[in-house]
């Protein structure tokens, strides 16, 4: 159970998350807009609006990685706001403020994100980094609310995982086994669970 002294600890603990699955975030937000957009962009007017939406989110996407700026990005936003592309580009924003320590205005944004799509696999990314964050901030009770509002049995184990998480932080040390457990169960292979389940037998002497 990965316990954090500091805020500075618990900040560096959500960047470390994001450097090594943000892009998988992104990849996998990108594939599952695919379906979407197989069938929803059929007209010569909508092919049209995608297309520039795809050059105005590739530029944004360079002025970040350029300067680090988040004007573009915002302006994106703004002027794309319903499409599948603003969805990505907020998961980048929220990369980029979890770098810079913003962990309000990534919480704030990935709000957005749950509110503002339809797709349930991006709804539950941005669920679980969101609860990740307010566990970060000692949200507990928050962090439970939004992962109890999460329904996706393709990231159930994840899910579950965020929660045992959650439960540990407030000392349910039985509750986070149970929640770990089911976490393990749907991903067996999942080391760091498996690791995190250990450390609580240690804890509890079971």
């Amino acid at each position: 159970m990965e316990q954090f002294a500091t805020e500075e600890q618990q900040v560096e603990a959500i960047k470390r998350f994001w450097k090594d699955n943000g892009t998988a975030i992104i990849l996998g937000a990108v594939l599952g807009l695919g379906g979407l957009w197989g069938w929803r962009y059929y007209s010569d007017s909508q092919l049209e609006a995608k297309a520039q939406a795809s050059v105005e989110y590739q530029q944004a996407v360079e002025t970040l990685q350029s300067d680090g700026g988040l004007s573009n990005v915002e302006q994106f936003i703004s002027n794309h706001g319903d499409s599948g592309y603003a969805s990505i580009a907020r998961f980048m924003k929220v990369s980029k403020l979890v770098e810079n320590n913003e962990l309000e205005q990534a919480a704030s944004t990935l709000q957005e994100v749950m509110s503002s799509t339809d797709d349930n696999n991006l709804k539950t990314l941005a669920g679980i980094q969101l609860a990740r964050i307010q566990l970060e901030q000692s949200d507990n009770d928050k962090a439970l609310a939004t992962l109890e509002g999460l329904s996706n049995n393709a990231f159930g184990s994840l899910i579950a995982e965020v929660k045992g998480d959650v439960l540990a932080a407030q000392g349910k040390l039985d509750d986070a086994r149970m929640a770990y457990t089911k976490a393990l169960k749907d991903d067996a292979s999942n080391q760091l669970v498996k690791m995190k389940l250990d450390n609580l037998a240690v804890a509890t002497g079971s």
